[in-house]
Order: C-alpha cells, then sequence, then structure tokens
C-alpha cells in the first residue's frame, strides 16, 4: 500500500509509478483509499479544502510518484450565441454556488435538472455529454482574503 501526504504540483522529475482516476467529487476530498492504474493500492492524507489538480504529481512516503488524472464523468454543456445571455447564466448560477466550468460563451456543470430547465428558459443550448470536470477553483482558492 502506498501513502501520500506530499503534494508536487504539476512537475515531476521522476518516473510516475502508478496514476489515480478522480472525478471531480474525489479531486475535492483529503482522505481517500483508491486503487492505482496499476492495482497498486494509494491511501491520500492530504491538506483539506484544497482541491487536486488534474495532472498532478504526489509523492508517496516511500519516494514514489503517483499522478491525478480526471475521470470521465456526465456533464451538461450549455452554451449560448451573446455575452448578455450568458452573463445572466452565469450571475444565476453563481448565485447558488454551482460550480462551473467556463469558457467562451459556454459553460459546462454538473446535471441537474431544475438547474438545466432555468438555463433553457434563459435562452441557452444544453447538451449532456461525458468528460472530465474540472470547475473554477473559486475567488479565494489560494487562501487569500480580502481585508478591509
Amino acid at each position: 500500500m502506498l501513502e501520500v501526504y506530499e503534494r508536487l504540483g504539476d512537475h515531476c522529475h521522476g518516473v510516475v509509478f502508478t496514476t489515480v482516476v478522480l472525478s471531480h467529487e474525489q479531486r475535492d476530498r483529503g482522505r481517500l483509499k483508491l486503487t492505482g492504474e496499476n492495482g497498486e493500492e494509494v491511501r491520500l492524507f492530504l491538506e483539506r479544502g484544497k482541491p487536486l489538480l488534474v495532472g498532478e504529481y504526489l509523492k508517496t512516503t516511500c519516494g514514489k510518484y503517483v499522478q491525478v488524472e480526471g475521470a470521465v464523468e456526465p456533464v451538461t454543456y450549455a452554451e449560448c450565441e451573446d455575452w448578455h445571455t450568458f452573463a445572466r447564466a452565469c450571475y444565476h448560477l453563481g448565485n447558488r454556488h454551482v460550480k462551473l466550468q467556463v469558457g467562451v460563451r459556454w459553460l459546462v456543470m454538473q446535471p441537474d435538472h431544475v438547474l438545466e430547465e432555468m438555463l433553457e428558459l434563459l435562452g441557452l443550448t444544453l447538451t449532456h455529454k461525458e468528460a472530465v470536470f474540472v470547475p473554477e477553483s473559486g475567488a479565494y482558492s489560494n487562501g487569500g482574503h480580502h481585508h478591509h
């Protein structure tokens, strides 16, 4: 069994021993029991509140390297032609604290029939897909705070 306490970021100068494929929800957790792609058991004991990134490298207590990959999971892809509609959609989803992956007049979110109906009423076109979900990390993800 491999134990991981150390995050290396997106650079690794060693050979990757195994890869772990994690859903968005799993990447948000600090404590996990997993099976690597090579069949090796991997246990994560990481700082809570700092999600793992797709492509990130981890170092085990025995000096082996593990890479994080994103799992393909169901997502809702929503798009529109104009910025006003897109801004309204982002406003309403942000008001509900929905995790979003955002592009140029498109967004990706986890499927939710109530939110999907709202987006369609706002004028967005929706498609259900299977993809790696990588939402925005959030305004306070770097631990910084705004002081008055």
